[in-house]
């Protein structure tokens, strides 16, 4: 069976997702790269049975999807109710009490494929987006080896009835969530910084003067 893989290099758990796959019943095409990395042009002239991307930082072209033979598998790493990017950030801005990790069909648009699986868990009080986000990715390698043993045992797809409850959420809605404004109150500030707060990433910051200032915790 011909798998080509596309996972982000930095991210926790994807060892063993390359290691499933170290069996002589496979063989492996694999990408790895991180944000602003070019998309690797080798993939448009491949083909493949089953196209997984598992916390890939590129989204996967057309003409590439439709190489596949068989399925192409995204791991996403939130529920139906948070498609697209700044998933964890939202469901903490939103205190949400559960969460959720979605294994679905890729089409053209991304987080809009048929949805094949879920898993879901609590969110508590105290977990920021860093908790939340290795809660999330211990939780989506369980989903992927469910998945993947699936399909190994039935030759299918397993079937899910939930479907995505809105549009994915896009960079610019991320980015006015980042942004903070003098007539808010103490409480949405506070949610912000917790929604926002990320180690090495950007996060809440205000406009004054037209000169940008970030929240700093360590100042």
């Amino acid at each position: 069976m011909r798998i080509t893989l596309f996972i982000k290099s930095d991210k926790p758990t994807i060892g063993r997702v390359i290691d499933y796959f170290k069996k002589p019943l496979y063989k492996v095409t694999l990408y790895r790269g991180k944000v602003n990395d070019p998309f690797p042009r080798k993939a448009f002239t491949e083909s493949n049975d089953i196209l997984i991307s598992y916390l890939s930082p590129w989204i996967i072209p057309k003409k590439v999807l439709d190489k596949t033979k068989f399925w192409n598998i995204n791991f996403h790493p939130g529920p139906p109710e948070y498609p697209g990017i700044g998933c964890f950030n939202f469901a903490i801005y939103n205190k949400e009490t559960s969460y959720g990790i979605t294994a679905h069909l890729m089409d053209k648009k991304v987080d809009t494929g048929k949805i094949i699986a879920i898993r879901r868990f609590p969110i508590t009080k105290s977990d920021s987006v860093s908790d939340l986000s290795m809660k999330s990715y211990e939780h989506m390698l369980s989903l992927f080896f469910e998945v993947m043993n699936y399909i190994l045992e039935k030759k299918e797809l397993p079937e899910c009835s939930e479907t995505w409850k809105r549009p994915p959420y896009i960079r610019r809605e991320l980015e006015a969530l980042c942004k903070i404004t003098t007539n808010m109150t103490k409480a949405e500030i506070e949610k912000r910084i917790k929604a926002t707060t990320y180690p090495d990433m950007p996060g809440a910051y205000i406009d004054i003067f037209g000169h940008s200032f970030e929240y700093n915790p360590k100042r």
